[in-house]
């Protein structure tokens, strides 16, 4: 820790002196094209540090524009290297040279930067095709809102595509392995839920202890957890069968670029949370209906059985419920666009 504080200090200390020189306005363009290029690299990596300081001793580095980037600024390369807290920080500049990549090669606007595949170093920090596909999109109608409409349609010289065109080719595969993911997550929880459903259905009829020969009414209705019993039942018959047709219904969906952007995303978190309460709710209702026939005899055993039915609820949050949490966190979470962050100048 402290030799990688001590690199800290002794790097901090020459980008101070790199921004001192940077100041000058009478740089040649080789220094120019120097400092330019770093910029550049440092924005590939996310360096927000380095950048920030470059950028706010020199403005005009904004500007600058790389032949090996294809004319790009730096703003338009931090949108395609999927930066987004050095995007974040440049947006506030709102300045309309940013949205436009030069005329001389492709003709394009910066939605056609961003409508290319992210790169891999930053895909695989997302876990699951589908929040890499919802990622994605998140990026594609982050620079759609900032873009004016008339540049929408833009067709660049090399394919002669439209931004939205360029996106769906770019995402064909990753849209094949999104779908995949998902509907292999229904297909299992489908089968779950519809196991679930079944046995809790039939264990309705055949309450704890029996029905009265007389009378029908069940032997325990008296019994305090007998409404325990009946409740959690009910409520984990409901919940597994919602889930069921909620899985059901993203098997059966068209599957649209847009659709993994809110609505599959809605629809998986809803099925995954239905399944899981209807687990629990089973587990409630057999610990319920084993305390009731044990009926005060056999009180060891009642604890130990209590225990083991929690491990089915366990694993399924060990299994799914990492992937709802990063589900909601990447749909109604706050979001990657740090919409407070200050212009470094």
């Amino acid at each position: 820790m402290y030799k990688m504080k001590s690199v800290h200090q002794k790097i901090s200390k020459i980008l101070r002196l790199m921004c001192e020189v940077t100041r000058d306005v009478n740089l040649t363009d080789r220094e120019f094209r120097m400092v330019g290029t770093s910029i550049f690299r440092a924005v590939e990596v996310g360096n927000v540090e380095f950048v920030s300081h470059i950028c706010a001793a020199n403005p005009k580095l904004l500007d600058y524009r790389m032949v090996r980037e294809r004319y790009r600024t730096i703003f338009q390369c931090a949108a395609n290297c999927r930066q987004e807290k050095i995007y974040s920080s440049l947006k506030k500049e709102k300045r309309e040279r940013f949205l436009r990549v030069s005329a001389g090669k492709t003709n394009g606007t910066m939605l056609h930067s961003v409508a290319n595949l992210s790169p891999l170093s930053q895909l695989t920090n997302i876990q699951g095709a589908s929040l890499q596909m919802q990622r994605e999109l998140q990026w594609f109608k982050e620079v759609e809102s900032i873009v004016p409409p008339d540049l929408h349609n833009i067709r660049e010289n090399v394919e002669n595509l439209t931004a939205r065109q360029l996106f769906t080719k770019s995402h064909e595969k990753i849209m094949e392995e999104a779908e995949k993911s998902v509907k292999q997550t229904a297909s299992s929880c489908t089968v779950v839920g519809s196991l679930i459903a079944t046995m809790i259905f039939a264990a309705a009829f055949t309450v704890p202890g029996g029905n009265d020969d007389n009378t029908g009414i069940p032997m325990f209705i008296q019994e305090k957890l007998f409404l325990t019993f009946i409740v959690s039942d009910t409520l984990s018959l409901v919940s597994s069968t919602t889930s069921v047709i909620i899985f059901l219904g993203l098997l059966t969906s068209r599957y649209a670029e847009d659709d993994f952007l809110k609505s599959l995303p809605k629809k998986l978190m809803t099925g995954l949370l239905t399944l899981f309460i209807s687990i629990a709710t089973m587990m409630i209702a057999f610990s319920s209906a084993l305390v009731i026939m044990l009926h005060g005899r056999y009180s060891w055993i009642v604890a130990p059985s209590i225990f083991l039915a929690s491990v089915p609820i366990a694993s399924f949050v060990w299994v799914q419920f990492p992937l709802l949490l990063r589900t909601f966190i990447s749909t109604y979470g706050p979001g990657i666009f740090d919409k407070k962050t200050k212009p470094w100048y």
